[in-house]
């Protein structure tokens, strides 16, 4: 009797110390945007020209504000700005000086040369946090309003709120939103009331102490967060947790509907689970370290902070899960009934396998020729930026506010491209900036910030701001930009930074980036399988269909980013995040559907166990890629194109994966190589058994009781 106690034991403090976790840290979920922050000057490439150019600024003192350009445009095609009109708004931001958060004085109201726009610039504080960002805003705003002109704020404050107003309320909205997506599903896959609750709840529990563990390590600086970071990081745990569940769950309703008791039933799915879930958790963990490797601050932000979601999410699956299940017994899947491993070779999985089984060349050959079509469609993927004004999904004030400022000012107004240089040379590059081709007018920087006037000296190096003639987030904008550069070289010294320059040394930066990481990636997966499945023509097989699917997956998103969301660019990092994502996930699949044949291949050949796992396998993988995928997809509620970016191209590949490379693909692969495919495994010395009926799958084993005697 003490020993039949003494082993609910264990399960029952599991539980507990779980539910200790979740009522102590699950209120961190929603804290890690105190220790976030959405500057995006912080997120540049570190030995990049633009970031240096920045570290100078701080000397300058420019880094103790951030400018906004209040735009000031009259009514009407062919309405101009009066005389009386200029006066007012100058006189009305004049009156800002010493206003609460404005820094120094503010610039007169100057006109367009059509005269039917005005602008000015105020300086603000930039300790400001987001909400009193806007709060600020929204007083100037109103402070600066004129008779008969429209008044907009565009500039690095405005877009600055914009972007925390995108990400305000992201630890709730996104978050429930993600729950109750997966939850509907689960309902419907499982058709039972406690099991989809249980599984949500141990993944809010995983989520809450991986936000936990993010939000200690942010405090003390070592880890760095931004609203997207967390964003993902929601999603991948709430992701992560679901599918390993899916996979240990499975394994538990199977057992149960063998005929063993909760315990014995909860112990042999954890012991069977245990191997393919850390094999996953460690691709995907390992994958996203690899971003450390980044030259970028954002993607290596994401990398241990993505993998400690990860590991959470697995430690999660590996004991809250299998305790729960054990406790709860049957009643986990009431109403539901455990289904027998025969009951689950019926259906729509019985017939894919016998297609697999009766023509494998056929259906590899038919579905890597469509794959492979897409994938030449890859390079039309534009990843040189995104436009400003694709920036946000929807309407956004800074957005519209710098579309008036380039229709009336030189297109650069408001984002100068910024030159760092010595002082005694201050006049030569002036007039070698003016002279470049693209450059609208330069001035060296004098006191208060503004052009004109004697320049200010620190250091023995002066600022010169070079406006120019194309909007800023342009193609011709960063080719005026690489002009400058190549002007000024001969200058000792001299140095090339703003919002431009960012641009172009962050896109060449993610370049480059992806030429280190995707092949530090591919290594640390191949070696896992390797470790897996003890084989080297499986692991290299199941690499090359995934990346099969990521390239097919980059070719529909050119396709559909261009001709469906009208998006004409990607973010520089939009492949590089996708490969990470879908090439580690993907082999999740992979690692879960061979794991298990090999587990079959052992008992009955490579023919039968490349069938038997698939039927086995094929309803648990499907709704774990279809919970994944939709889990992703609730990344769209943040209007920020490069999310909506990346949900579609994790949402469709790993559908695409788990429907097409997974179901079919691989195994056909795998079926033709026979013993081949797990050479040099013994597995691969196997005699490869003759086709049956070719009407009929091979037979399930009754029960994993004939075969392992010892488990129960």
């Amino acid at each position: 009797m003490a020993r039949r106690h003494v082993r609910w034991l264990v399960p029952a403090l599991l539980v507990l110390v779980w539910l200790a976790v979740g009522g102590g840290l699950g209120p961190f979920a929603g804290k890690l945007g105190e220790v976030s922050t959405n500057d995006q000057a912080a997120f540049l490439p570190q030995s990049a020209e633009s970031t240096r150019v920045l570290e100078e600024q701080e000397k300058f003192r420019q880094g103790e504000a951030q400018p906004v350009i209040v735009v000031w445009t009259a009514g009407g095609t062919e309405a101009t700005v009066t005389e009386a009109q200029q006066a007012a708004a100058t006189q009305a931001i004049a009156a800002l000086k010493g206003a609460r958060d404005v820094v120094g004085t503010p610039s007169p109201a100057f006109p367009s040369d059509d005269r039917r726009a005005l602008q000015g610039v105020v300086q603000l504080n930039p300790e400001l946090p987001g909400s009193d960002l806007r709060d600020a805003l929204d007083r100037i705003g109103d402070a600066v309003a004129v008779d008969g002109l429209k008044t907009q704020l565009a500039g690095p404050a405005a877009s600055r709120a914009d972007l925390a107003g995108a990400f305000a309320g992201i630890d709730g909205l996104l978050l429930l939103v993600a729950l109750v997506t997966v939850l509907v599903i689960l309902l419907a896959v499982y058709r039972s009331v406690l099991l989809p609750l249980v599984i949500i709840v141990g993944a809010v529990f995983a989520l809450g102490l991986a936000c936990a563990v993010v939000y200690v390590l942010a405090d003390r600086d070592i880890v760095r967060v931004d609203g997207q970071v967390q964003g993902i990081l929601s999603i991948l745990v709430i992701g992560a947790a679901t599918d390993y569940a899916l996979l240990l769950t499975a394994r538990f309703r199977e057992e149960l509907a063998a005929g063993r008791d909760r315990y014995a039933a909860g112990r042999v799915a954890l012991r069977r689970s245990i191997e393919p879930i850390l094999a996953s958790a460690a691709t995907v963990a390992l994958g996203l370290l690899a971003l450390l490797l980044s030259n970028l601050t954002n993607n290596k932000a994401l990398g241990p902070v993505g993998a400690i979601g990860i590991a959470c999410a697995a430690l999660s699956a590996l004991t809250f899960l299998p305790a729960a299940l054990v406790l709860l017994g049957r009643a986990a899947l009431w109403p539901a009934k455990p289904r027998s491993a025969e009951t689950g070779a019926s259906g729509i999985w019985n017939r894919v396998a016998g297609w697999v089984d009766r023509r494998p060349r056929r259906l590899w050959v038919a579905t890597v020729l469509p794959l492979a079509a897409l994938a030449l469609l890859a390079p039309q993927l534009e990843a040189r930026g995104v436009p400003l004004d694709e920036t946000f999904v929807g309407e956004t004030p800074s957005v519209a506010a710098q579309a008036a400022l380039s229709e009336h000012f030189p297109g650069g107004s408001g984002q100068p491209a910024v030159i760092v240089a010595p002082a005694e040379r201050a006049g030569e590059v002036v007039a070698a900036a003016e002279a470049v081709r693209g450059v609208s007018e330069a001035a060296a920087v004098s006191a208060g910030g503004r052009p004109g006037g004697a320049p200010t000296v620190v250091d023995g190096k002066v600022l010169v701001e070079a406006t120019l003639r194309d909007a800023p987030d342009s193609d011709a904008a960063l080719d005026t930009v690489a002009r400058l550069r190549a002007a000024l070289d001969r200058e000792q010294g001299t140095l090339v930074g703003g919002y431009t320059a960012q641009r172009l040394d962050t896109t060449d930066t993610a370049r480059e980036d992806t030429l280190v990481i995707v092949p530090v990636v591919l290594v640390i997966i191949l070696l896992i399988l390797i470790l897996l499945l003890r084989s080297l023509v499986m692991p290299l097989l199941l690499v090359a269909t995934v990346a099969l699917n990521f390239l097919a997956t980059l070719g529909v998103s050119a396709l559909v980013f261009t001709h469906l969301f009208g998006f004409t660019g990607s973010d520089a990092s939009v492949p590089l995040y996708g490969f990470v994502f879908l090439v580690a996930l993907g082999v999740d699949y992979n690692i879960f559907l061979m794991s298990r044949v090999r587990e079959e291949t052992e008992r009955h050949g490579p023919r039968e166990g490349v069938l038997r796992g698939l039927v086995t396998t094929g309803g648990v993988i499907t709704s774990a890629g279809v919970v994944l995928a939709a889990t992703f997809a609730a990344l769209v509620v943040i209007p920020l194109s490069f999310l909506v970016q990346i949900a579609f191209i994790v949402a469709f590949g790993v559908l695409l994966d788990t429907l097409v490379v997974r179901s079919l693909l691989v195994p056909a692969l795998v079926r033709e190589l026979g013993g081949r495919a797990w050479w040099p495994s013994r597995l691969g010395r196997r005699a490869d058994g003759e086709p049956g009926d070719p009407r009929k799958v091979p037979a399930l084993a009754r029960s994993d009781d004939q075969h392992h005697p010892g488990d129960a």
